[in-house]
């Protein structure tokens, strides 16, 4: 067995018994010659493996903001109430357990919940009932969950949509038998087409960096890990043009000389494995994929789906790579560039969803058509996913140069306040910015806009934002570790009223410590929203803070303050 199957094998066995019971972790640890220590490292690395018995059906609950806005709390009492089980705990019920998850993809259908990964959205205490007392009697859950298409709600006109725009099976691979590689990079360089997944870095210095590397074996791995709460953009392609990301991926490697790939899928996106796999094969079967593909001579190339197993960390392009090398998905310390040192050892390009659809569309329609849409440095269009205090919420391609006011009317946004862009990683601003346009001379967007009016709670958000961060830290290195828990206490002294201007300077402090020694994106970026927040909306925090001095009495919580000696107590006892 070899120590890259190790996800894969994971999971059949926690499909099968739905956990991962002790002689799997034996007989996995004889077969990879490593400690069943090690394997249990990895086991606890990742949100969705178990290993603890559970129920028939295993619930996993958005916990998100917009999750928590939209009824959160009441959808999980009904499931709490209609099962008899109680959220994180593996209750001996035959039937059901339940445990909360961060984004699973769905903001703009919540409340969200996935049940032995098969969506259910818009979710009321009634339809909850409805679901259990069916599950209850045997109705099969396929019958009964939904099918989460987001809704494209706005595209450019035709003459500038495209990614929305008709699709046909190998448009864009055939221009392979008329172009050289050279020719294909130097089409893409002059696009300008940057990485999508929100560090937008040049995708042709990329691939070049690649091409021109003395290894002996080449990846190409499409990230389709989208865990940024907010983000649903990648999900539509992944749904509605999975073709035009494999093409994308198929000219990576006939540029570069690949022969594998991968496309690393979210274990949330599950519900969509199948398509991908059908989608595969249509490829195969029409000579896009396999050997001598389109008749090229030593053009063989192939793709496998490797599924992740919950972990937000994993969106990071070497976290990823240690994941699918049967790894905890930690980030490798920044000695090399995968396009260096990658998978296995080898020369590897790691790309987002959109990027590659992006460059499948570029050799598709040509430099002549992209470049007449969007700005001088950004050309072409961007996917947004738009949640929140929106009466529009979904999917939005737009040209590159939109301001975020006319995306607000386009999506009817209602009283719109505070407005989230790129996620919780991202940046957070007010009314006076509405008139900044997305793109790279101004405001640059990975994906996601969430839109807060201003009934809603600022702390509340923050402190969402941040629990996040504190859950998803992978732990390897201190700065984030540390950091985003000293965060989340500061976040609790604005909310009882015992906050300090001195308090405030600390959360600065500690950001930019956290972005200066953190291991990656994660820590480096988890402080962004709640420091730029605070001077976004200094009058909302200046009636937060307490004008006692350093020195004055605060809050004291006994309760708090004897808890682990109860605990304690509890257990001689």
């Amino acid at each position: 067995m070899k120590r890259s199957r190790l996800l894969s094998r994971l999971w059949e066995f926690q499909n099968k018994y739905g956990y991962i019971p002790d002689n799997a972790i034996s007989e996995i640890a004889q077969k990879l010659r490593v400690s069943k220590i090690e394997i249990e490292g990895v086991i606890s690395f990742y949100h969705f493996f178990h290993r603890k018995p559970t129920g028939k059906y295993i619930v996993y609950l958005n916990n998100s903001i917009i999750s928590e806005l939209n009824g959160f709390k009441e959808i999980k009492a009904a499931f709490e109430k209609e099962t008899g089980c109680t959220f994180g705990k593996h209750d001996d019920n035959p039937l059901f357990s339940l445990f909360e998850t961060s984004c699973i993809g769905l903001s703009d259908q919540e409340p969200a919940a996935l049940i032995n990964f098969h969506p259910f959205t818009n979710l009321t205490p009634q339809k909850v009932k409805d679901i259990v007392n069916q599950l209850k009697n045997y109705v099969k859950l396929e019958s009964i969950s939904n099918n989460p298409t987001s809704k494209i709600q706005y595209k450019p006109s035709e003459d500038k949509t495209i990614f929305f725009r008709n699709y046909t099976i190998g448009n864009s691979l055939k221009k392979l038998k008329a172009d050289s590689p050279e020719k294909l990079l130097k089409q893409l360089q002059e696009s300008k087409l940057e990485g999508r997944g929100g560090a937008f870095f040049s995708t042709a210095t990329k691939w070049t960096a690649c091409k021109n590397a003395e290894s002996s074996k080449k990846y190409i791995i499409c990230n389709a890990d989208e865990g940024e709460p907010g983000t649903f953009k990648d999900k539509s392609l992944l749904n509605n043009y999975p073709g035009l990301i494999i093409e994308g991926m198929i000219l990576a490697a006939f540029i570069t000389g690949a022969k594998s790939g991968f496309i690393y899928l979210r274990a949330e996106y599950n519900y969509l494995l199948k398509k991908l796999e059908n989608t595969l094969n249509e490829f195969e079967e029409k000579g896009y994929l396999g050997k001598s593909i389109l008749g090229i001579e030593n053009f063989n190339f192939k793709i496998k789906i490797e599924l992740g197993a919950g972990a937000y960390v994993c969106g990071a392009e070497t976290a990823l790579i240690e994941s699918l090398e049967g790894f905890r998905g930690e980030p490798r310390i920044r000695k090399y560039f995968p396009t260096e040192n990658g998978y296995l050892g080898y020369s590897t390009i790691v790309n987002n969803v959109e990027t590659f659809a992006m460059a499948s569309r570029i050799i598709e329609l040509g430099n002549n058509f992209i470049s007449k849409i969007g700005t001088k440095e950004s050309i072409g269009t961007k996917i947004i996913s738009i949640s929140g205090d929106v009466a529009k919420p979904g999917i939005y391609e737009i040209e590159w140069g939109m301001s975020i006011k006319e995306l607000l009317n386009l999506s009817q946004a209602t009283a719109p306040h505070f407005i989230q862009i790129s996620g919780p990683s991202g940046e957070c601003i007010n009314n006076k910015e509405f008139h900044r346009k997305i793109c790279e001379e101004d405001l640059i967007c990975g994906g996601s806009i969430m839109v807060f009016n201003k009934f809603r709670s600022i702390i509340q958000i923050l402190e969402n934002f941040i629990k996040f961060f504190k859950i998803e830290s992978c732990g390897a290195c201190t700065p984030c570790r540390a950091g985003n828990q000293i965060l989340h206490e500061k976040i609790l002294k604005i909310k009882r009223g015992i906050c300090t201007t001195e308090d405030l300077n600390e959360i600065k402090q500690w950001g930019t410590i956290m972005q200066l020694s953190s291991r990656c994106g994660l820590g480096q970026f988890s402080a962004n929203t709640l420091i730029m927040a605070i001077d976004k909306f200094e009058d909302y925090f200046n009636i937060k803070v307490t004008s006692c001095s350093d020195n004055c009495n605060v809050e004291f919580d006994m309760q708090n303050a004897v808890y682990e000696y109860d605990q304690l107590i509890n257990l001689t006892q």
